[in-house]
């Protein structure tokens, strides 16, 4: 294509955005009026859009560029793939080597949890949705068949299936697509800057939400139960960290009334949180743990249910209901599975893990550090590399903006003008960037951030 070529396609593609596809978590109106930049390339921690501007992405794709853009590596192993065998289904009659391999993989680094079987999918959303099926069977297999419900958290995320949509802790994710599943209860979760209950430190709110939740399991009926699914650490909810004794209660409280544990590691499984999981960096093993964007780091989606082997053993049984009707077209495209070893290497070989905790670490340091110049600067939180930072209107209320402020937008706008790309979720910048980040990637986003806010004051 010659320039002039070029620059007509450009104009066009401009045109076209959101005329015919909806945009996720976008008003249709909002992507036609205020069109976003048109993503065109990727290398490292830096993306292009169609004018050639140059930015760091400090989304990481979606969580999910963990090994940063243009690994040649996971294009190779994508190309060779394809050449050697693009589709070939799991359904009974046949299988494919890549989904054995990584299936295999995947039980290896989660042998510390002791996961042992592993049922794929196309993304977070599949993993979850699965996890809430396996569990159901599982408690049907083991003769507690009343076993139907399921605990999720204020705050959460858990995908936009509708079992994971009955799951989330919001009313944005939630309203629009009532009545949603039976049989899925909210609970508190200890949020520290926004707690449910004001006025107690840390433990004290930990214990606080622990009774919360006995309370509501009691009126449900424990029997009644069949898991409690938990982030370890919320993300799409705003990344809120819990207290380190949060996720060790939680598995108390499943052992005590016999629930399972599922851990929602769509985001902090393969080394986002410092961790190379989420539950492990808590000292947690949880009964099902599901996977998806770091697994492939966004090159190709797939997604991973993994179920440990207390568990899987229930399928040991004969009969009917120890087959297992849950599957998908996809799962173990071995395409997306070819990535997700590729991916895995990168993250091992290059401890990507101590990475994100070490440059997470020195990004937090300077971003509290600009919290202390900015006062619109609320909160600043997270762990390892997926980090907040909250805007207010007053730090002394927390009162909030709101979604038709501008202002948050605002400065966002400022950033990506001067190379930074960060997700804006209302009143939160969510940084997530690809687990290769330097201290010098940090100092450059803390640098624009604070031009941005000096330049723009609330």
């Amino acid at each position: 294509m010659n320039k002039p070529d070029a620059i007509a396609d450009g104009n066009w593609l401009k045109n076209e955005i959101g005329r015919h596809a909806f945009h996720p978590m976008a008003h249709p109106k909002d992507t036609v009026a205020n069109p976003p930049p048109i993503i065109v390339g990727g290398d490292g921690v830096h993306i292009t859009d169609l004018d050639g501007r140059r930015m760091i992405d400090c989304q990481g794709g979606l969580w999910c560029v963990n090994a940063g853009y243009g690994r040649q590596e996971i294009v190779d192993a994508v190309t060779r793939q394809m050449a050697e065998l693009p589709y070939y289904n799991l359904f009974p009659g046949g299988s494919n080597a890549p989904a054995v391999r990584l299936a295999a993989k995947l039980c290896e680094i989660t042998g510390a949890e002791d996961m042992s079987r592993v049922l794929f999918g196309s993304g977070g959303s599949d993993a979850t949705e699965t996890a809430f099926k396996i569990a159901r069977q599982y408690w049907k297999l083991v003769g507690e068949a009343e076993r139907i419900k399921f605990i999720s958290f204020r705050g959460g995320y858990h995908g936009l299936h509708f079992g994971g949509t009955s799951a989330c802790g919001g009313d944005a994710w939630r309203r629009s697509y009532e009545p949603l599943v039976p049989g899925f209860i909210n609970c508190e979760w200890p949020n520290l800057y926004r707690p449910p209950i004001d006025g107690l430190e840390p433990e004290a709110l930990v214990e606080a939400c622990i009774k919360l939740l006995e309370r509501e399991i009691a009126f449900q009926s424990p029997d009644t139960i069949a898991g409690i699914i938990a982030e370890p650490i919320q993300g799409a909810g705003g990344v809120n960290v819990p207290p380190e004794s949060w996720y060790p209660r939680l598995r108390h409280v499943c052992d005590r009334h016999g629930i399972l544990l599922i851990a929602d590691e769509v985001i902090t499984g393969l080394g986002r949180s410092g961790a190379l999981f989420g539950s492990r960096g808590w000292g947690v093993k949880p009964d099902i743990m599901c996977l998806a964007k770091g697994v492939t780091s966004g090159y190709l989606p797939l997604g991973a249910t993994l179920i440990s082997r207390r568990v899987a053993d229930a399928w040991e049984a004969d009969g009917p209901r120890a087959v297992m009707m849950h599957g998908y077209t996809y799962s173990g495209h071995p395409v997306s599975c070819a990535a997700g070893l590729a991916a895995i290497d990168i993250v091992e070989r290059e401890n990507l893990t101590a990475n994100a905790r070490e440059v997470g670490a020195y990004f937090l340091e300077k971003l509290l550090a600009l919290k202390d110049k900015h006062r619109v600067i609320g909160d600043v939180r997270g762990k390892g590399l997926m980090i907040a930072v909250e805007l207010v209107k007053d730090r002394g209320t927390k009162e909030p903006f709101l979604p038709a402020d501008t202002y948050p937008g605002a400065i966002s706008d400022i950033c990506v003008e001067n190379g930074v790309m960060m997700r804006t979720i209302v009143n939160k910048f969510i940084i997530s960037p690809p687990l290769i980040f330097t201290r010098d990637h940090v100092d450059q986003v803390v640098g624009v951030l604070d031009r941005a806010l000096t330049r723009k004051p609330y």
